[in-house]
């Protein structure tokens, strides 16, 4: 004789496991709405705020080349981890860099220097492997 197993409806998982769909999901949607609604707020008052407070030009040279070097930073900052990461092997992604930095220096583009990178990743991970 099969044994029954009664199922519930399940809610979205927050943390360990799932939970039962009853009142506790409805409080689940509203807090999502509210957390979406902060999300909003606070990526508009970071756009928004800057241009209300500073409203001529920036004369500080100091002050002028932080914030033409913040979008290159933000990038490296993104991306050196994904370099050493998304290989299998650290020491693959830590070569292709090092090689990268050197093609780089030497004035190839960005197209030759990622093409570089990627038959490096790919040649040592296959000598690994």
């Amino acid at each position: 004789m099969p044994i029954s197993v009664k199922r519930y409806p399940l809610a979205p998982s927050r943390g360990k496991g799932a939970r039962r769909a009853g009142k506790g999901s409805l409080y689940y949607m509203n807090n999502l709405w509210i957390y979406i609604f902060i999300m909003i707020v606070v990526t508009n008052l970071i756009r928004i705020i800057p241009p209300l407070l500073i409203r001529g030009q920036i004369r500080n040279t100091f002050l002028r080349s932080f914030l033409y070097y913040v979008p290159y930073v933000t990038l490296a900052v993104m991306t050196f981890p994904a370099i050493t990461e998304a290989t299998s092997s650290p020491i693959a992604g830590a070569i292709a860099l090092a090689l990268g930095i050197i093609a780089a220096w030497f004035g190839l583009g960005l197209f030759p220097v990622s093409v570089i990178c990627c038959v490096v990743v790919l040649v040592i991970e296959y000598a690994i492997n």
